[in-house]
């Protein structure tokens, strides 16, 4: 019962100010540690060796020290330790926090969803706003909750630091950019194969929770996204909405040519859309907290 309890945590205490502002978070940690070996290893030859030798390393030692909290601490220590590394209610918190902004106006819409997003948010219209934060909270729906609960459920807590250190990693050096092409590789290609599972099992949840959509054009629109994962669970949810999700945007000044999920969706997004897409992303916890309270007690 321990990811059960633990969601449950996660979904009641979120993460508290009082103590993050005192304490380091696990996650700052795991950031702090690969800006460090990339500050000094990712120069000269052999980067791409290099850093499939990092991601190796951080993968031993999140199997470590995921080993070594499982033997130390009881099932409230563990229940405790996993819902630090879920991130259900932060997620929702982020992601209303950008309709509510763009209620009081535009600019505060840009700038509450700027803090969630990579992309420029400077030319942004509201419908820009809302369907960054829409799209935002798919991906992160994938990767900050059904993926941890997956790897946790399937591996512990060795599982859960795993996959919280391969996507840190990912999120932090896993660009195609000059300077991280090479050296970000490993962390990339491990993360995209962490996520494979999780992503579509989000957007199979989604598609199951809504009326009329269709699997075969979720999967077909799943595959324009630039990414091999996170355009699953965006087009479930830009077909639950009935909305046009991903199209071109904006990085350092350029215009990209991303093509629409589901490109017959409604192109026009308000705040509403992003209150309808919390409830959705509390229904799809539900309906996991559901299946890791089966899986509990029948493993009890």
């Amino acid at each position: 019962m321990t990811v059960f309890l633990a969601m449950v945590l996660d979904a009641l205490v979120g993460e508290p100010r009082w103590l993050w502002s005192k304490l380091p978070h696990p996650a700052v940690l795991m950031g702090r540690l690969i800006a460090v070996l990339d500050d000094r290893l990712n120069h000269g030859a052999f980067r791409r060796l290099k850093g499939a030798i990092v991601i190796t390393v951080l993968v031993l030692g999140a199997i470590a020290v995921g080993a070594v909290l499982s033997a130390a601490l009881g099932w409230v220590g563990q229940v405790i330790v996993a819902a630090i590394l879920l991130a259900q209610k932060s997620l929702v918190q982020h992601v209303q926090a950008v309709a509510d902004a763009l209620r009081l106006s535009l600019g505060d819409g840009r700038r509450a969803v700027g803090l969630i997003v990579g992309r420029d948010t400077g030319q942004m219209k509201g419908s820009d706003v809302s369907r960054s934060a829409i799209e935002s909270a798919a991906e992160n729906l994938s990767d900050g909750v059904t993926a941890p609960i997956f790897w946790l459920i399937t591996f512990g807590l060795p599982g859960l630091f795993v996959y919280k250190i391969v996507n840190t990693a990912d999120s932090m050096i896993g660009y195609k950019t000059k300077r991280h092409l090479e050296f970000g590789w490993a962390a990339a290609k491990l993360d995209d194969l962490l996520n494979w599972v999780p992503a579509r099992l989000t957007a199979l949840i989604i598609w199951a929770l809504s009326n009329g959509a269709s699997w075969t054009q979720i999967a077909q629109d799943a595959k324009r996204h630039r990414s091999p994962n996170a355009g699953w669970p965006e087009a479930a949810m830009a077909y639950r909405l009935n909305i046009a999700l991903s199209g071109p945007r904006r990085y350092d000044g350029v215009l990209t040519a991303d093509s629409f999920v589901n490109p017959m969706g409604r192109e026009i997004l308000t705040p509403a859309d992003i209150d309808k897409c919390t409830t959705i992303l509390w229904q799809t916890w539900a309906v996991m907290l559901l299946a890791a309270g089966a899986l509990g007690f029948f493993w009890c």
